[in-house]
């Protein structure tokens, strides 16, 4: 079971590490102020899931 879980662990790390590649990428491509920051408040959550801080 520990197994299963570090396995879990790993890949909603990986995933959350892949959305926050995207929206870094949708900031730099975005040429709208308004989106940037929207893009930057969305982008938060998922660092602080990365760093594991809840």
């Amino acid at each position: 079971m520990a197994i299963l879980n570090s396995i879990i662990s790993v890949c909603y790390y990986l995933i959350s590490a892949f959305v926050v590649f995207v929206l870094v990428k949708s900031i730099i491509k975005t040429k709208n102020v308004q989106d940037a920051i929207l893009y930057s408040v969305m982008l938060m959550p998922f660092i602080l899931r990365i760093l594991r801080i809840k």
